[in-house]
């Protein structure tokens, strides 16, 4: 059995917003098993981790660029949100945006692409801004999308400049229709991206994992039911089509409307172009998701709890 620490109580609130005692409990019910206590506590309804697994716990900035039919989304981490909004951080990040479109989003090319007019290469740059401003910072990651024809566009959430700022999203849609209908909607896609950050863009590409685990909380919720085993599936069932609701981009309500399934998005834009349309992918890179901030004086107030 892994000890109950304090750092241990920490991590589970901050993955799933439940209260410390509760933590404290559903961490001694399955013997310190972090993942296995996530789910307890969803199965008593006392978490929403779904929801607040990706929330962000570091600063910087997430940079867009698109071009025609291909498109790059980069962060680079910072310490505080200070530098966030500094000029000369923004105009690195902007740089380096661009530079990842042209390597393909590879974040091993990016860092040893020259950066302009400086004669060092990426790293060697953030390095020299390290020493400028004074403070940690972090080319954390990059990717891209092209397709073969259509359109990739990008949108900044939470915008601080152009193309700059907290999520920065990425659709592609690839059709032979027309470049100037089809742009709008990609651009819509993204914002609906960006408002409700889906796991996948089909059912077939939800990780099985995550499908399964979402099985047995649901079987364990609706077993705590009392019904007949019949009833139970099928409430399991209906769970599972509401999770794929929820979390799979062409099972969702578009945003914009709110109603209509994003898949008959699509089919009816065909129309609109005068040619099929496939979404062929998706980016969201969200600031600092998955980076555990430091609180001292919030570990330091668990401890305490813990010792009562």
């Amino acid at each position: 059995m892994a000890e109950i620490t304090a750092s241990l109580v920490k991590e589970l609130r901050e993955k799933t917003g439940a209260g410390m005692m509760d933590c404290k409990k559903a961490l001694n019910e399955v013997q310190g098993d972090l993942e296995k206590a996530i789910d307890w506590l969803r199965t008593k309804g006392l978490s929403a981790a779904s929801k607040k697994a990706g929330r962000v716990a570091a600063e910087g900035l997430v940079g867009v660029a698109a071009q025609g039919t291909k498109g790059a989304v980069v962060e680079v981490n910072a310490e505080t949100d200070f530098v966030g909004r500094n000029e000369q951080f923004q105009k690195f990040v902007e740089a380096v945006t661009k530079i990842a479109l042209e390597q393909g989003g590879d974040l091993g090319k990016v860092a040893a692409a020259p950066f302009p007019g400086t004669g060092r290469d990426v790293q060697a740059e953030l390095t020299n801004l390290i020493a400028t401003i004074g403070e940690n910072m972090t080319l954390r990651r990059s990717a891209s999308l092209a397709v073969p024809d259509g359109v990739v566009v990008a949108y900044t959430h939470n915008a601080v400049a152009s193309d700059l700022g907290k999520i920065g999203v990425l659709v592609a849609l690839e059709s032979t229709g027309d470049k100037a209908k089809l742009a709008p909607l990609a651009k819509q896609l993204a914002m609906h991206v960006a408002a409700t950050n889906p796991l996948s863009l089909s059912v077939a590409e939800l990780d099985p994992a995550a499908v399964e685990r979402e099985r047995a909380v649901l079987a364990e919720k609706a077993g705590q039911s009392g019904k007949a085993a019949d009833i139970v599936a099928k409430m399991v069932e209906g769970g599972l089509r509401k999770f794929h609701q929820e979390v799979v981009l062409l099972e969702q309500a578009f945003v914009i409307d709110g109603k209509t399934k994003v898949s008959r998005i699509i089919d009816e834009a065909a129309k609109q172009v005068g040619a099929p349309v496939r979404i062929a992918g998706f980016l969201r890179f969200a600031l600092g998701e998955g980076i555990e901030k430091k609180s001292e004086d919030f570990a330091a107030e668990v401890a305490a709890q813990l010792k009562k």
